[in-house]
């Protein structure tokens, strides 16, 4: 994301919901702290993880039972906790999958979970495929660029906003206001401010694009009920 604000990127994809394991509090974060991006477009995209190991450094026969340490990305940890568990795997955190199958190149009886693609890229082999909980795993991804989409007749708007303090009832107001309207929502979620205890950012999705009159009027009303408001974007919907 950072490379995109540089302007070293005219885009940047990461991602925001799993089916499993529900938002990536990391980009949340990132989208209400430390960018202002719009999201451009959503992506979904089915998740088949893998035990990836580098085979010309450890030897002939390996198996998976031989695997004592995996790494990986905390997300693609949390989607195979089962399998690593009933192989009684320890595990270490990497900023990425892709990091995670470089930093096993040249090391013996440690493992990846990656991708397939990842294990082609730095010659890793593959030892045991899909081994992710749920079969039906699927990431929704956001493009995040300055571009703005135009209107579609099928879009969705992401917002993010706090509440003003000592206001009962005031997150009953604000999904009032779409309610009244008709507005479908679709997804929402709570984040720590990081301003103390109890003090929380919204992230909400609902169906409609920014720069119509309704959701523009609805917006507007929005404005009057929060301490702070951001939209995130308005984009196409994804077909799932």
């Amino acid at each position: 994301m950072n490379s995109v604000v540089d302007g070293t990127c005219s885009k940047g994809i990461v991602p925001i919901e799993n089916s499993i394991e529900g938002p990536v509090g990391i980009t949340l974060d990132f989208l209400a702290n430390q960018i202002d991006l719009n999201i451009e477009k959503e992506i979904i995209i089915p998740v088949s993880h893998n035990l990836l190991i580098d085979m010309e450094s450890n030897k002939e026969g390996i198996s998976v039972t031989d695997i004592k340490t995996v790494y990986s990305h905390s997300q693609a940890l949390a989607q195979c906790q089962n399998y690593l568990e009933i192989h009684n795997m320890k595990t270490c955190f990497t900023l990425s999958t892709a990091a995670a199958a470089k930093s096993i190149k040249g090391v013996r009886e440690i493992a990846a979970i990656g991708t397939l693609k990842a294990a082609k890229l730095y010659g890793l082999d593959v030892i045991d495929k899909n081994i992710q909980d749920i079969k039906n795993n699927q990431t929704r991804f956001i493009v995040l660029s300055y571009n703005k989409s135009k209107i579609t007749g099928k879009d969705k708007t992401s917002i993010l906003f706090s509440l003003f303090e000592d206001n009962p009832g005031g997150l009953h107001d604000i999904l009032g206001v779409f309610a009244k309207d008709n507005v479908n929502l679709t997804k929402i979620e709570s984040r720590p401010s990081k301003e103390g205890l109890g003090k929380y950012i919204f992230f909400v999705d609902f169906e409609g694009h920014q720069d119509s009159e309704n959701i523009a009027d609805i917006l507007n009303i929005i404005k009057t009920k929060t301490s702070f408001i951001k939209v995130l974007g308005s984009y196409p919907i994804a077909k799932i």
